[in-house]
């Protein structure tokens, strides 16, 4: 999705492509991160 965004926005300059393209990036990079966090809590063994 993100390198569809991208090609989108390249070839027509719209601001509004380019900020849904900033979005779905943040996105794919803090919600992996949160999977992590939540993937550790899980192994946890519980005490």
């Amino acid at each position: 999705m993100l390198e569809f965004t991208w090609k989108l926005f390249s070839q027509t300059g719209n601001i509004d492509t380019y900020l849904l393209f900033k979005e779905l990036e943040r996105e794919q990079r803090f919600g992996g991160e949160e999977q992590n966090a939540e993937q550790e809590e899980i192994d946890q063994p519980i005490s």
